[in-house]
C-alpha cells in the first residue's frame, strides 16, 4: 500500500543546524591542517567524514523552512550516517601503524598489515550497506519499501557494531601482550604509545555508543522517540562525534609514520 512518506517529524532547529555546522568546520579544518602539515596521509578519511559532518547539519539547516523538500533530507541523512564509518577507518590504520611503530608484529593476533585491510574491508561493506538502505529509505512508496531500507541500515550498523567490537578485542590483546613483553622500540617510546591505545579506545567508546543508539533509533522505527525528538540526535550523534574528532586531532604525529625499515618490524631509531 502506497503511503506518503514523513521525513521530518519535528521542524528541524535552525540554531541547532548552524552551531553544529560552525564547529564541524572549525574542527574539520583543524584537522585539514595537521593533515597536510604533518603529510599523514592515512588520516584523511578523518578530514572527509568531518567534512560529511559540516555539509549533513548545513542541509538540516536548510530543510528548517522546506519539511517537504528531498535533497536536504537525503544530504543530511546520509552524511551524518555515514561520517562515522570514515572515522573508523582512519582509526583502524592507526592501530596497524602503532603495532608496526612499536615492532610489536609478533604479540598481535593479526599481522598489523592485514588489521588495515580487513577493518577497512569490514567499513566499506557498512558503508555500502548503510548508504543503499539511506538512498531506499528517501524513495521508500510503500511501508515495505520502508521497512526494508530501515532494516538495512540497521543491518549496516549492527555489523558495524561487530566489527568494531572485534577491532577493539585485537587492539586490547595487543596492548595487554605488548605491555607484559615490550619491545626495545616500545621502550624507546616511553608511555607514548600506551597514551596513544588509550585514546583509540576512548574514540573507539565514542562511535560504539553512538552505533548502538543509531540501532535502538532505527529498531523502533518512525514512531521511536529518537526520531521524533531531535534533541537526542545531537547528544548521541554530534556531541559524540565532535568528542572523536577532537580526540583524534592528536594522531597527526609524523613519527607514526612507517618508514620502509619499519615495515618488516626492524627498530629504527628512537620515539623523538
Amino acid at each position: 500500500m502506497a503511503i506518503d512518506y514523513k521525513f521530518w517529524h519535528y521542524t528541524p532547529s535552525i540554531a541547532g543546524a548552524v552551531i553544529a555546522t560552525i564547529i564541524f568546520a572549525l574542527v574539520t579544518g583543524f584537522h585539514m591542517f595537521r593533515l597536510f602539515k604533518n603529510r599523514t596521509w592515512f588520516c584523511l578519511p578523518f578530514v572527509i567524514g568531518g567534512l560529511f559532518e559540516t555539509i549533513g547539519y548545513a542541509a538540516r539547516g536548510a530543510a528548517h523552512s522546506d519539511t517537504k523538500s528531498v535533497t536536504p533530507y537525503v544530504i543530511q541523512s546520509l552524511l551524518i550516517l555515514l561520517a562515522p564509518i570514515l572515522f573508523a577507518g582512519s582509526i583502524y590504520m592507526i592501530l596497524g601503524r602503532i603495532i608496526q611503530r612499536t615492532a610489536g608484529s609478533s604479540l598481535s593476533i593479526i599481522r598489523p598489515q592485514w588489521v588495515t585491510r580487513i577493518f577497512v574491508a569490514g567499513d566499506v561493506l557498512c558503508f555500502l550497506m548503510q548508504s543503499s538502505g539511506g538512498g531506499l529509505l528517501a524513495k521508500a512508496k510503500t511501508q515495505e519499501d520502508v521497512d526494508m531500507a530501515q532494516n538495512i541500515v540497521l543491518g549496516g550498523l549492527i555489523l558495524q557494531i561487530f566489527i568494531f567490537g572485534f577491532f577493539v578485542v585485537v587492539a586490547g590483546v595487543w596492548h595487554a601482550r605488548l605491555g607484559k613483553n615490550p619491545t626495545g622500540a616500545s621502550k624507546e617510546m616511553g608511555g607514548v604509545w600506551k597514551k596513544w591505545m588509550w585514546m583509540l579506545y576512548a574514540v573507539s567508546a565514542c562511535i560504539t555508543a553512538r552505533n548502538i543508539c543509531r540501532v535502538v533509533e532505527y529498531g523502533i522505527g518512525q514512531d521511536g522517540y529518537l526520531m521524533q525528538h531531535e534533541w537526542t540526535l545531537y547528544i548521541y550523534d554530534f556531541l559524540l562525534m565532535i568528542i572523536t574528532l577532537a580526540i583524534c586531532i592528536q594522531w597527526y604525529e609524523p613519527n607514526i609514520q612507517i618508514s620502509a625499515a619499519r615495515s618488516n618490524d626492524v627498530e629504527v631509531g628512537p620515539w623523538n
